[in-house]
């Protein structure tokens, strides 16, 4: 495979940072990670738009342009002959004498790679997933803002261990007030009623890309939306729950703790937003592709 380093391609062997790097001594950079469907980079427009957002909400300058940035992508794929992948985009402070002043690094690491897509289990879509209600809490949002999708993920990572730890597929992390704020790696929704309920931005979370895709996609198939302030207990006596990402699209939940959602069955709004999500990358590629 080939790596993308500070504007040229090189075999993954060969694509070392330095010791010194920030992202590596403080976790000082930022990422996206994207979907590649049959060649064609999902929703890249607004994951580079929240790609320069997380940066301009660090004071650091991107090295390339959007469209630079685009094109290095898509050389990173054609070099390693990949249609179906994962693409991950990573830009540090760079390297530098020890210190946290941003000041001591004059040039920022950019790393892109791929990988090709290994695609969930598809028993996973048909039976549903495993969530808990973590211990570990959200980062205050005044504190670092969940919104710069930052190299700085001790926070999630602590959170995960209890999920491995409980044999849980994924953990549900609350905001310092106890409100449900998102998962280690996802975004939460549950349905009530008929209305599809995520937990406002405002809470202190990612606004993912896919979890603005689904909220469109929710009022286009009938549904009602509310984004709020949410318990625990709000999900666990939902009548569906599923978590979401670009990787995973829309995966269902069948257990919230030791809570059965739905009687473990993965519920008919679920099933019909994983359809109309899938539809709608369908189109996107489709349009991508048209003379």
């Amino acid at each position: 495979m080939f790596v993308y380093l500070n504007n040229r391609l090189v075999p993954e062997e060969e694509a070392v940072v330095s010791v010194y790097d920030h992202g590596f001594l403080y976790g000082d950079g930022i990422y996206e990670t994207v979907r590649v469907y049959d060649g064609i980079v999902f929703m890249f427009e607004e994951h580079l738009r929240r790609f320069e957002r997380s940066a301009a909400m660090i004071s650091l300058t991107t090295p390339l342009t959007e469209s630079a940035l685009r094109a290095a992508v898509m050389e990173t794929l054609e070099k390693n002959d990949l249609k179906d992948a994962s693409v991950r985009i990573s830009l540090t402070r760079g390297a530098g004498p020890l210190g946290l002043d941003p000041a001591l690094c004059p040039q920022p690491t950019l790393v892109i790679y791929a990988h090709p897509f290994s695609q969930y289990p598809a028993g996973l879509y048909e039976e549903g997933v495993r969530v808990m209600i973590a211990r570990t809490r959200r980062n205050y949002r005044e504190a670092l803002n969940p919104q710069i999708k930052s190299h700085n993920f001790l926070n999630n990572i602590l959170a995960k261990i209890e999920s491995k730890n409980g044999d849980y597929f994924e953990a549900i992390m609350r905001n310092i007030e106890g409100h449900l704020a998102e998962g280690t790696v996802t975004n939460v929704f549950f349905v009530k009623h008929g209305i599809l309920c995520t937990p406002d931005i405002e809470v202190g979370l990612l606004d993912g890309i896919t979890r603005g895709l689904l909220l469109r996609l929710a009022l286009e198939v009938g549904m009602k939306v509310r984004e709020g302030r949410f318990r625990p207990g709000d999900i666990k006596n939902a009548d569906e729950v599923f978590i979401s990402n670009s990787l995973m699209e829309v995966m269902p939940v069948t257990y919230v703790g030791t809570e059965m959602i739905a009687a473990g069955k993965v519920g008919h709004w679920t099933l019909k937003l994983l359809e109309a999500y899938r539809g709608a990358v369908q189109e996107y590629i489709e349009s991508r592709k048209s003379p």
